[in-house]
């Protein structure tokens, strides 16, 4: 029966046994024998837990599961160390599992790392008949694309010299140029385009784009997270070992990105004025914050509303601010009420008001709000409330930056 699903996965684990010492490995082995060959169960027993203290275990995957339909392009993103490559290899069938359950509908080519399939000491025209007839073809097949094979690789003499002499590049070119001629159902690609030159990229890309108009089921890992934007329709933001979120491919790059930032940013210290009610003694307290939404798309408003008290004294030269960072704590814009001469209550008691952006020219991302009561001009800060609010802005990738300029083009000379 035809399955709409290219690949399906359900609980997947994947456990490495990690040694603190290279002798270690060699008593985890001594100690397993001894349990396979040992006469009394309780001597089997002590040599298993034995066997089992010689090594850490190290979870590369985490009941991770997911679902790609025929079709998709999905990119996978995350940090060094996050399961990407491990998740790929039992995909590709190179690598199984610990548990869980992985099910692929169709013919897979993959690009993994550098001469991953390859045997060194075949020349890159033998390796091209041992990699196409590996993926399903027959020799009479592999002999039909050879030409376009070579001629797409571009390595020129090469191809009749053993690839331990290639270099990166030149396993990049052949490796990317057997995958997209072997008629792939599923293409795998892990990072490999990064070695190739510019030019070899764009072709690559290009060719990508065709096989994926064809309905070819794409998973593409890259840093680039650029890349991931515009090339897939979604992403599966891996975190060590688990999924972390997953979705549309631009929201998820974004996320990825904002999280990033804002784990490496070193902020500056956030002022912090009087958290305590303003009938103690506090001359005003900011009491809540709330945005109007946490989702929003370039160009909708918002508003934020302020909630603040005044003691039992009026300030008159009370002014409300409000700051707009991005994720890596970037200063965007910082309006307050004093500078837009705008009047706000000063009495005692509570009172609120509104912020508001009809318009938000914010890019693609997460921001944060701050908040500040100020006096004298903003000379005094009374009481402050950093991130107070987050907001994250969505939207299909269509342009650079943090925030959107009214611009237009004109051709001046067609030469």
């Amino acid at each position: 029966m035809f399955s709409e699903s290219a690949i399906r996965v359900e609980g997947l684990f994947k456990i490495f046994n990690t040694y603190d010492r290279p002798r270690d490995r060699l008593l985890q082995s001594l100690y397993g024998v001894g349990a396979r060959v040992a006469l009394s169960s309780g001597l089997r027993g002590r040599f298993a837990r034995r066997s089992q203290e010689c090594a850490r275990k190290f979870w590369a995957l985490h009941d991770v599961s997911f679902e790609i339909k025929r079709g998709d392009t999905v990119g996978i993103i995350g940090r060094n160390g996050s399961g990407k490559s491990t998740l790929l290899q039992i995909i590709c069938g190179t690598l199984a599992p610990s548990g869980g359950d992985v099910t692929v509908n169709g013919r897979v080519a993959a690009l993994l790392e550098l001469g991953s399939g390859f045997n060194p000491e075949f020349t890159g025209r033998e390796n091209v008949y041992l990699n196409g007839q590996l993926l399903g073809l027959t020799r009479e097949q592999v002999s039909e694309r050879f030409s376009e094979i070579i001629a797409f690789a571009d390595i020129g003499d090469f191809i009749d010299q053993p690839v331990k002499t290639y270099s990166s590049g030149m396993f990049v070119r052949l490796a990317f140029a057997i995958a997209i001629h072997v008629d792939p159902e599923i293409l795998i690609v892990d990072e490999a385009l990064a070695v190739g030159d510019i030019q070899f990229q764009l072709k690559c890309i290009e060719r990508m784009e065709e096989i994926r108009k064809s309905g070819t089921t794409i998973l593409f890992v890259s840093h680039a997270l650029e890349q991931i934007k515009r090339f897939c329709t979604t992403a599966i933001w891996l975190d060590k070992g688990r999924v972390r979120m997953a979705g549309e491919a631009n929201f998820i790059s974004d996320q990825y990105r904002d999280v990033m930032l804002m784990q490496s940013a070193e902020h500056a210290a956030t002022p912090q004025g009087p958290r305590i009610d303003a009938a103690n003694g506090a001359p005003a307290v900011i009491k809540l914050v709330s945005a109007s939404a946490t989702t929003l798309a370039p160009f909708d408003p918002l508003s934020v509303r302020i909630e603040y008290v005044v003691g039992d004294r009026a300030l008159p030269k009370l002014l409300v601010g409000v700051a707009i960072r991005d994720a890596k704590g970037t200063y965007i814009f910082g309006p307050n009420t004093h500078l837009d001469k705008a009047s706000i209550p000063y009495e005692p008691g509570t009172h609120i008001v509104e912020y508001i952006i009809p318009k938000v020219p914010l890019l693609t991302g997460t921001y944060v709000v701050d908040v500040g009561l100020f006096s004298d001009g903003g000379l005094v800060c009374i009481d402050y409330y950093g991130a107070a609010s987050q907001v994250s802005v969505v939207a299909e990738y269509f342009s650079e930056g943090l925030v959107y300029i009214d611009h237009e083009w004109r051709v001046v000379n067609r030469g």
